[in-house]
């Protein structure tokens, strides 16, 4: 990261150059905050639907109070998007404020053990805070690859460090699952290494993937163990590190398969299992409410509540076929190009600089705490830096700003399909859901069905993404291939200079055909 400053002159000249772009955009994302350093505190669940919660869905049947609460003292977001619509792309777009398909990652997610995702001299949101003073603490679900030591191609040496972890990559002390609660080696990490060595077997049925496992190991013991370490992290800061802001980053493992509500929440709704679990994940938020209050810390907290992308049908499949709305009015599922797969709730709260009972429209991205963070602590973002992440600030603090904050929004499904949203419009370049096992028609069957390789919604009129409207406006599907051609070929989609995406590549199967 760069730490001096750049004249503003000279940069809005080589915004207008290489971008295209004016100085009053570039402007909002540098945009200081005024008050003393907050805590900041990320609580990002697995899965969690817009439908889910009932500030969104007061037709919810699922009880969600303390997320309900937290929107009547801060700001809901109702535009607000996962980078895409599965899990570990997103998790770097939060972390890096780069879109993932710029890494090799272009369709799917990690399985561990793999490789690490976030290349070792990328800044993150982690290591921007830390830079700043704060002290930084990760909980729960990493999901951007570790450096395991190997015995051999099957087996992991489980005595050896890890490397390339949450620790290295900005984070002062992490304690986290590898990936998913489905995904084996089911172990906790605590800063680089195991806890206790998984000398057990998870059978398959109950966690998805059977593999080695800590002895006597049950899901439903997961969530309660992540909860109890977050809350000690508050506590250890409050009584060793009060005179230091605190960064908390607490990835969920739920409402994610397997869907597993502990003892205490099983038949609090409804809807099964599955509205047990959100209930639960509910109850998670109010535990970190709770304790950030009795260390006097919650009045100068950002607190951030969302969701790495839409419900699972894996999931939530029984609430569904019982009427639950989970994604609320959107169209699709998680690993979806359609809004269902990638709209998520996204809740702010801070006591004296966020309006209570406040609703914005204003579309943004999990991508943007990179540029948002960097302002709130005044610091200059790096030429390679957050080239995707815009300054959501003014937003949040009711400031004056020029609208929109980003220009174009891209996502990406869980098979590799790119869509981008730009003010009223959205375009899909695949011709089903660009999903290979969430929903109907994949791109097979929608090939088969005659249906066109794209997909242009006008959403401010058609919410459902039901009217294709690709063969009645082409110079609008024209000028969003453009665009995002040129997010591809820049290496950013924010102003400022080229950068390089993985190897340098700027074509991808999805567009090869129309790119160029």
């Amino acid at each position: 990261m760069k730490k001096s400053h750049v004249n503003l002159a000279i940069l809005c000249l080589t915004f207008l150059l290489v971008g295209g772009y004016g100085c009053q955009e570039e402007a909002s994302r540098d945009q200081a905050a005024g008050p003393d350093r907050p805590n900041i505190v990320i609580i990002l669940a697995d899965d969690l639907g817009w439908g889910d919660v009932r500030a969104y869905n007061p037709d919810s049947k699922i009880p969600t109070p303390h997320m309900d609460s937290l929107a009547g003292q801060g700001m809901r977001f109702t535009d607000a998007h996962s980078s895409a619509s599965v899990c570990s792309p997103t998790r770097y777009g939060l972390m890096t404020g780069r879109y993932s398909w710029r890494t090799r990652l272009k369709r799917g997610v990690l399985w561990p053990p793999a490789k690490p995702l976030i290349d070792s001299s990328r800044t993150t949101i982690a290591s921007l805070l830390q830079q700043a003073g704060y002290y930084t603490s990760i909980v729960g679900k990493w999901h951007l690859g570790l450096d395991w030591v190997k015995v051999n191609k099957d087996s992991i040496d489980y005595n050896q460090p890890l490397k390339d972890g949450p620790n290295d990559h900005g984070f002062d002390e992490s304690f986290i699952f590898a990936g998913s609660a489905d995904m084996k080696p089911y172990t906790y990490i605590e800063n680089g290494r195991v806890t206790q060595k998984p000398t057990g077997w998870a059978p398959g049925g109950r966690f998805g993937q059977a593999g080695p496992s800590i002895p006597g190991l049950r899901p439903e013991d997961i969530m309660p163990r992540f909860t109890q370490r977050a809350k000690w992290s508050i506590d250890q800061h409050a009584k060793k590190r009060s005179d230091r802001p605190l960064f908390l980053y607490f990835p969920l493992t739920a409402p994610h398969k397997p869907v597993a509500p502990s003892e205490k929440f099983q038949g609090k709704t409804d809807l099964g299992d599955y509205g047990d679990f959100v209930y639960q994940v509910d109850w998670t938020v109010g535990q970190v409410i709770d304790r950030l209050k009795k260390h006097d810390m919650f009045k100068n907290t950002l607190l951030i509540v969302t969701s790495d992308n839409g419900t699972s049908p894996n999931a939530a499949e029984q609430a569904i076929e019982m009427g639950h709305d989970a994604n609320g009015p959107w169209r699709g599922l998680k690993a979806q190009i359609w809004e269902g797969g990638h709209r998520v709730p996204f809740i702010a709260t801070w006591l004296g600089q966020i309006t209570p009972d406040t609703v914005s429209s204003e579309r943004i991205s999990l991508v943007d705490f990179m540029a948002t963070f960097a302002a709130l602590t005044d610091q200059q973002l790096g030429a390679a830096d957050g080239v995707d992440s815009y300054n959501i600030l003014p937003v949040l603090q009711g400031k004056s700003y020029k609208k929109p904050i980003r220009n174009g929004t891209v996502v990406r499904s869980g098979g590799g399909c790119l869509g981008m949203l730009q003010d009223n419009w959205k375009i899909a370049n695949c011709p089903g859901s660009g999903s290979g096992w969430s929903g109907s028609p994949t791109t097979g069957e929608a090939k088969e069905m005659g249906l066109p390789p794209v997909q242009l919604y006008k959403l401010s009129a058609d919410t459902g993404e039901s009217e294709n409207l690709q063969a009645q406006r082409p110079e609008k599907v024209k000028q969003l291939r453009q665009t995002l051609s040129r997010y591809i070929d820049q290496g950013r989609s924010t102003p400022g200079p080229k950068q390089q995406n993985w190897k340098g590549k700027s074509t991808w199967r999805w567009i090869e055909g129309w790119k160029n």
